[in-house]
């Protein structure tokens, strides 16, 4: 797909994983085991499998993945590099301050992304903020029609799992792109037809419900102290007290095989699902090593899945939870 004249792959590294630690009130929101150098590498072999969309965020290792990105792309302006503004960071202490929700921080806030990216001008920013009121959004999305306006973006959109945003954001000529989580164990077809009526892209997060769907974690796996998925909070479901979450490894069971079909690994299978939905979708699996860009990578040469073994993946993973809201960064 064409994307302000870039054609782009259907298939996106998210960076949430490289931005290393990061924190509010003491509890971890980052990954662990990230280490720069891998990072680094992990770009560059996303670019030789040809994945050239990036999705990031001023929040992910606050402030961290978009310096790694600006290093790694800095001689690769044909790569579209997606962000988020809306969270208020500090770089020293690596920690999430909370929301940033005023007009007036938007302008600065892109200024700092494009210093830690090494760029003149970011091809999307999305507001991160999941479930800000419309009535505070719609200040904000005017900013950013202004940063259109000066050069400084060329779209914007938002990072929502509400369709009701989505429908708010109809009249704006720079919306390009609805971020929103949807993955095997969680369909959200209302949101996917609102992003499809005003022919917008989905930029999927959690593709593989927060690696559940990459295959490594079985009953008894535990989450390392430092990382997100160990965590107690509302939003994170996939895991319960650090641990797989075994109602999801139980649906993760029964469709396992089909997810595999026609030589697929278990990731490359649930990123056909996606594609299979809509072709709108840019899943936006995290990677932190090459080993697993090189095999998300792989995906595309499968592409989607049949809609038969879809529809026998539905069938299977039971009903769809509508009300389904992601929270996470």
């Amino acid at each position: 797909m064409h994307i302000f004249s870039k054609e782009i792959s259907p298939l996106g590294m998210g960076c949430w994983p490289i931005g290393g630690p990061m924190f509010k009130d003491g509890r971890p929101l980052g990954y662990s085991n990230s280490d720069d150098s891998e990072s680094i590498r992990t770009i560059h072999a996303a670019l030789d499998g040809g994945i050239t969309l990036f999705d990031t965020a001023a929040a992910y290792g606050a402030g961290h993945a978009e310096r790694l990105l600006g290093q790694a792309l800095v001689n690769r302006p044909d790569a579209m590099i997606v962000s988020k503004l809306g969270l208020a960071i500090d770089e020293t202490t690596k920690e999430i301050l909370g929301e940033e929700a005023s007009p007036d921080s938007v302008l600065p806030a892109i200024e700092n992304s494009l210093e830690r990216l090494q760029r003149d001008c970011l091809d999307i920013v999305l507001l991160h903020l999941n479930s800000l009121p419309v009535d505070r959004a719609m200040p904000i999305f005017e900013e950013m029609e202004k940063a259109r306006k000066a050069g400084k973006i060329r779209g914007y959109g938002w990072s929502t799992d509400f369709t009701g945003n989505v429908k708010a954001l109809s009249r704006r000529d720079g919306v390009v792109a609805i971020e929103h989580g949807t993955n095997v164990f969680c369909d959200t077809p209302k949101i996917r037809k609102a992003i499809a009526h005003q022919g917008l892209v989905a930029f999927i997060r959690s593709p593989l419900a927060m690696g559940l769907l990459g295959g490594n974690y079985r009953k008894g796996s535990v989450m390392p102290k430092d990382d997100i998925r160990s965590t107690e909070q509302m939003w994170l479901t996939y895991y319960k007290d650090g641990k797989p979450n075994a109602e999801f490894l139980e649906k993760l069971d029964t469709v396992r095989d089909l997810l595999q079909s026609n030589g697929r690994s278990l990731p490359q299978g649930a990123l056909g699902w996606l594609w299979a939905k809509s072709d709108r979708n840019f899943p936006l699996p995290g990677a932190r090593t090459v080993a697993q860009i090189q095999e998300l990578a792989g995906a595309l040469e499968f592409g989607a899945l049949p809609q038969a073994i879809v529809s026998e993946i539905d069938t299977l993973i039971g009903p769809k939870h509508e009300d389904y809201v992601e929270k996470e960064l």
